[in-house]
């Protein structure tokens, strides 16, 4: 059936921003009129056909690219009852994204072609939002040997992590950048050094001192971040650098970028909404790694945000039951989920002056695209991936109503303002409040 989105505020950064009627049609965008306009000179021709055009009333609202989440774990194979492909897919839905790249650190790790084409046959039984697996940059995700990367492009691989694990070794690591570089494969990298993480579960400082807990310091991410800035100036490969969390790299990469290093990066709305304050109490679903930092941290991330330095916002979704995180605080599994969350937190920083809507558009959409080779847009002719929030929506989170089998959020019980209303995947309705 053919759908018409009626009087929304179209924002596709570089291309266009202002209230426009879209025609949707067999999947794609057939059209696009100032509101108020004879759209689709057919209009008569598809009534004459016995179809009916569905009507959304996106007045309001906003209309943006499908959003895109490139960093999400959806625990299958292997924790199934933490997440599974399908549960993930529909609270991802249920957020506002119409694409996700789910990490390699499952088990079996998505180490191989084969994996990787059970992950895409899960998703189109799944049949709701789009699915881009990442997999692995060494075997078994052990730091040792480098995989097979031809196969696992050809099995439809976008890019190559081993989040959850750094890649420790500095020859392994470019090695792993110059054989990425030779099939046209994006490097995403978990910056941890181990041994100065040691066995830390929170920030280092007097948060952890306070509650007597192991810290772990800045210098764990920034050290390897500035490590893998300068394999990639060696190599000349592209970089994309997850999670970032303290002010040194931040800065690292703001000078990397000015010196014309391919170096991209993500960060996550717990990491510009949250401080280490948040675990205190023993919270453990404040508790995920890199961990929550100090204010002085946030407000970088902030600025990294403002000024372009950080590309994406990424959910960084990590679910986890009960079991593993209503333990001690030191033993309780790091991660939170986000993809229920992620535009909600994300828009409080419009609010806030940080960022403009069309800012929010580019990182949660247009940039994690362009990083990772995707092709969309509100334009003719393209694949019907919309997302329509509202951002005047008033509502408090409750966690219980999520779609995840997961409920490890710090954000529960928040009153929020903007959320998601409607998700579409290539013309068809995936979630709509």
């Amino acid at each position: 059936m053919p759908v018409l989105i009626k009087g929304g505020r179209v924002i596709d950064p570089g291309n266009i921003d202002e209230i426009v009627d879209i025609l949707i049609k067999d999947g794609k965008i057939s059209e696009i009129k100032e509101q108020g306009s004879e759209i689709g000179g057919q209009r008569s021709e598809v009534r004459g056909q016995g179809a009916e055009i569905r009507i959304i009333d996106a007045s309001g609202k906003i209309v943006t690219p499908g959003l895109i989440d490139m960093h999400v774990h959806l625990r299958e194979p292997g924790h199934e009852y933490k997440e599974t492909i399908e549960s993930g897919c529909l609270s991802a839905a249920y957020g506002g994204f119409t694409a996700i790249c789910p990490m390699p650190n499952t088990n079996p790790v998505n180490d191989n072609g084969q994996l990787t084409e059970y992950i895409f046959k899960k998703a189109v039984i799944a049949d709701t939002v789009r699915v881009y697996p990442v997999a692995a940059i060494s075997k078994g995700l052990n730091g040792k040997s480098l995989c097979e990367y031809g196969e696992l492009k050809e099995a439809g691989a976008i890019a190559l992590s081993d989040d959850g694990n750094p890649v420790s070794n500095s020859q392994l690591m470019r090695r792993a950048m110059e054989y990425a570089k030779g099939f046209s494969m994006l490097i995403i990298s978990h910056c941890e050094d181990l041994d100065l993480a040691a066995n830390g579960v929170v920030n280092e400082g007097s948060v952890a001192t306070n509650m007597g807990l192991a810290g772990i310091p800045n210098a764990a991410e920034s050290i390897m971040v500035m490590r893998d800035i300068a394999l990639c100036e060696l190599t000349g490969s592209r970089l994309h650098i997850a999670h970032v969390s303290t002010k040194e790299s931040v800065q690292a990469i703001r000078n990397a970028k000015k010196r014309g290093v391919k170096v991209t990066a993500e960060t996550a709305p717990h990491y510009f909404t949250l401080t280490e304050d948040a675990v205190k109490g023993y919270n453990t679903n404040a508790k995920m790694n890199p961990p929550l930092r100090s204010s002085q941290d946030r407000e970088a991330i902030l600025e990294g945000l403002a000024d372009g330095t950080i590309d994406v916002i990424a959910t960084d979704h990590a679910p986890h039951s009960y079991i593993e995180k209503e333990v001690e605080f030191d033993k309780a599994a790091n991660g939170i989920i986000g993809l229920e969350t992620s535009v909600s937190l994300s828009l409080k920083l419009v609010r806030d002056g940080v960022i403009s809507l069309t800012g929010i558009v580019e990182k949660m959409s247009t940039n994690p695209a362009k990083i990772l080779g995707l092709d969309i847009g509100i334009k003719t002719g393209r694949p019907a991936d919309i997302t329509i929030f509202d951002p005047d929506l008033s509502y408090k989170i409750d966690s219980g109503k999520f779609q995840s089998f997961s409920r490890n959020t710090p954000f529960n019980g928040w009153d929020m303002k903007g959320k998601a209303v409607l998700t579409m995947v290539g013309g068809k309705v995936v979630f709509e409040k």
